[in-house]
């Protein structure tokens, strides 16, 4: 079996890179690889300050060649996918001279306004790439980068969720509440919810906190709605509780490289309420029933007399393509083409 490190920005975190990082170790560890894993943050066998996001210096090629020791697969959780610690990301691209390296894109820069003049990934002899939709994996293409998808995984049969524990936590007893299980950024279109849950009389429940300086513009936001808004998880509470709460699930985002909330409201079983961004569209394509953010008439008539065969039907397809049970198969798979056994 083979040495592999996995190094991110940061591991462990309730961001969808770490989430979804996880969910490869532990697959790797099912297929009975010794796996280190090195972050700059989080929660990690090796911290190396100098890798996380914004960190002002990177670790120095030694530190950085150490952490690596002998192993025979390094996998990259985004680091070098996305500018956001470019010192970082060069040194790493030296200590990875030579050796075999697995590429997890999670985002690439030119799909981020502010991004789309850096550099995006390199390639060369023994490095590998997978991208987590097939828009990326053709956008690598014209770049000269061939890659393999393997779209992000998920629990197919969650733990239940506690509904009126939940409920009673955050005040709401007999209201429609709406969840928007993200954290809040421009891109998130938290607008673009609170309009939504204006047309149902709804209350929304955003779980996340307002990250890169968005605070001032989300206070704003949720002060000027009518809305009847609830901010943050309760101590007690997890995410399955959260969307047991719910009545509906909102994705107002306008990007995202994949929305893991967009699954996971359909193994919670829940009718999700989602704008047509780019990777959502790739997702649908697999025969979900989802509705459109502005179709408050079709949304209204569900809550009012839900159809639980379109839950199951959801359930279905993702047990059939998006299950995290198949995930140790398919890294072994593309192991296996790359010589590591």
């Amino acid at each position: 079996m083979a040495r592999v490190a996995v190094v991110s920005f940061r591991l462990g975190g309730t961001d969808g890179v770490a989430i979804e990082a996880k969910k490869w170790i532990d697959a790797l560890l099912m297929l009975g690889h010794d796996v280190t894993t090195i972050a700059g943050d989080g929660s990690a066998d090796i911290i190396l300050p100098g890798l996380a996001i914004g960190a002002r210096v990177p670790p120095t090629p030694n530190a950085m060649n150490r952490a690596l020791g002998d192993v025979d697969l390094v996998v990259v959780e985004n680091l070098a996918s996305i500018p956001l610690n470019l010192a970082a990301r060069d040194v790493l691209y030296d200590a990875l001279e030579g050796r075999s390296a697995l590429f997890h894109h999670h985002d690439l820069p030119w799909q981020r306004p502010h991004l789309a003049h850096l550099e995006g990934p390199r390639d060369a002899v023994g490095w590998y790439h997978v991208t987590i939709n097939e828009l990326s994996r053709l956008e690598l293409r014209e770049r000269g980068i061939d890659a393999v998808t393997i779209m992000n995984s998920f629990d197919c049969a969650p733990p239940p969720g506690r509904r009126e524990v939940a409920r009673d936590s955050i005040d709401v007893h007999g209201e429609r509440l709406v969840l928007m299980p993200t954290r809040a950024l421009p891109r998130k279109n938290i607008a673009g919810a609170l309009t939504l849950c204006e047309s149902l009389d709804a209350v929304f429940w955003l779980l996340g906190p307002a990250e890169d300086g968005y605070d001032d513009q989300l206070d704003a936001l949720l002060s000027s709605s009518s809305v009847d808004v609830r901010r943050g998880s309760r101590e007690g509470l997890d995410i399955h509780d959260a969307y047991a709460a719910c009545d509906l699930v909102v994705m107002a985002s306008t990007w995202e490289g994949f929305g893991n909330p967009v699954l996971e409201s359909v193994t919670h079983q829940r009718p999700l309420a989602l704008y047509p961004y780019p990777v959502a569209k790739e997702i649908a394509a697999y025969g979900f029933h989802f509705f459109d953010l502005v179709d408050v008439a079709g949304i209204t008539n569900y809550l009012s007399s839900p159809d639980m065969d379109l839950l199951a039907n959801n359930l279905t397809i993702a047990e059939a393509h998006f299950n995290v049970a198949a995930l140790p198969g398919r890294l072994q798979e593309l192991l296996a083409t790359m010589g590591i056994e």
